[in-house]
């Protein structure tokens, strides 16, 4: 038994090494540390699924019960922004390497990320339906209102007319980067889909506590 855990030690420090190297913002003992919870969480899956890696349904309840998500669109896009393969499971390089923009990745990291978390038919663009969707679901409706979805869609008519920088009445990558960098507090516009940083900090002493002993 121990020798097992001594080989799996080895097994996830060469992994650690190899992951460290291929993606920024950790460093070999937390590329460590993230391998050990991903393995964890495999733990908890059922055995047939784990071979395959973390599933929606683990990966959903770590972006609820850690980062207090509760949109279940805005999770299911995060979901997809980390599945890089769509194989409809996450690996352990992809779980490193989303993290390490969900987590700490620079302005440019996370344009990219939220823009594709929005970019729901993965199109290249922002359309106005899928702006349409996306606020729909991530906006408390007010019982009070008429039609709420009157408002929303004067929200996206104001979206656009702030983002479409070409005016083809959709938002592309460069169109949403222009926008995001003139004005950074428009980078989750259409849903909280990045962690804030109770939540983040909450994470990380969780995850490294054995590097912070």
């Amino acid at each position: 038994m121990q020798r097992m855990s001594a080989m799996n030690r080895k097994l996830i420090q060469n992994l650690a090494e190899t992951l460290c190297k291929q993606v920024k913002h950790f460093n070999k003992t937390e590329t460590e540390c993230l391998i050990r919870l991903f393995n964890g969480l495999l733990g908890e899956q059922a055995e047939r699924r784990a071979a395959h890696g973390l599933d929606r349904v683990r990966f959903r309840n770590i972006l609820h019960n850690t980062f207090g998500m509760t949109d279940d669109m805005m999770m299911d896009n995060v979901f997809r922004a980390f599945d890089k393969d769509n194989d409809t499971y996450i690996s352990v390089k992809e779980w490193v390497e989303g993290l390490s923009v969900f987590l700490r990745g620079t302005l440019d990291e996370k344009i990219k990320f939220c823009f594709d978390v929005y970019n729901l038919h993965g199109d290249g663009y922002i359309s106005r339906e899928e702006m349409l969707q996306m606020l729909k679901d991530s906006l408390i409706r007010q019982p009070t209102e008429e039609d709420p979805d009157e408002g929303i869609k004067d929200i996206v008519e104001i979206a656009l007319k702030k983002m479409d920088y070409d005016h083809d009445g959709k938002v592309s990558y460069s169109d949403f980067e222009k926008t995001v960098k003139d004005e950074n507090l428009l980078l989750e516009a259409f849903g909280n889909c990045l962690p804030d940083a109770k939540s983040t900090l909450a994470f990380e002493q969780h995850a490294f506590q054995d590097t912070l002993n």
